[in-house]
């Protein structure tokens, strides 16, 4: 990332929306590279690496939930959804998939410029010396390449959503994480889609932990307070 001048892709058909937001995000002294196609933001990530993807859901080449998940695999780009799709289910769903916002259509560009700076400020607030590598009960997580390699050698890869959440039970294990902390840390409104969003995300983690669902032993939910992540941690 240049901490100067971040990278913003912005991938849109409209080409107003691709123009304005440019032009704002440019004049608030981001750099940016515009799409209207999914095929040409594809090409374009092989020549760059953007810091921020600005992704539109009505996408005429390719579905675009299909195309942020695929980006929160494979990209460790913060990746924010811009849509006219104003339904709960569709900003869960987005959420899900790896996206870290969701802003509706139609918007204010300053809104999406005060988006892309809080997330590049959190970024920056980890520091570029933090730990990206965690051994627990048997398991490596390697955050710098969304990588989790089990004792039998397994590797099972987790999204950048999911990240975030694991990095925040290993950097406090054994104590509790309530739901308004997750929210303050992880950014997003609070609200039922911040919760289901984080349900379906914590039940992902299980899943590639090869937790039991019926009673999981490393990530404890606390019904009505919050999370607990038992086991000793250790980072290098």
């Amino acid at each position: 990332m240049s901490a100067d001048h971040p990278l913003v892709a912005i991938l849109d058909d409209e080409p107003e929306i691709r123009r304005m937001l440019s032009d704002a995000l440019e004049e608030a002294g981001f750099r940016t590279t515009c799409y209207g196609r999914a095929t040409e933001f594809e090409a374009g990530l092989k020549r760059s690496s953007p810091d921020v993807c600005l992704v539109d859901l009505g996408l005429p080449d390719r579905d675009g939930l299909a195309l942020v998940h695929r980006l929160a695999l494979e990209s460790g780009a913060a990746i924010i959804i811009i849509s006219g799709r104003a339904q709960v289910q569709d900003r869960v769903t987005g959420l899900e998939l790896g996206a870290d916002d969701y802003i509706i259509k139609p918007f204010d560009p300053a809104e999406v410029v005060a988006r892309i700076r809080a997330r590049l400020r959190k970024g920056r607030n980890e520091g570029p010396a933090q730990a990206q590598t965690a051994h627990f009960a048997g398991w490596t997580a390697h955050f710098d390449r969304y990588l989790l390699v089990a004792e039998d050698g397994a590797e099972t890869s987790f999204s950048h959503a999911e990240g975030e959440v694991l990095r925040l039970f290993l950097e406090s294990p054994n104590r509790l994480i309530t739901r308004a902390q997750m929210q303050e840390s992880l950014g997003g409104a609070a609200g039922e889609s911040f919760d289901r969003a984080m349900d379906v995300r914590i039940s992902r983690l299980r899943t590639k932990l090869r937790e039991d669902p019926k009673n999981p032993r490393l990530i404890k939910t606390i019904y009505g307070a919050g999370y607990i992540f038992l086991g000793e941690v250790r980072w290098s």
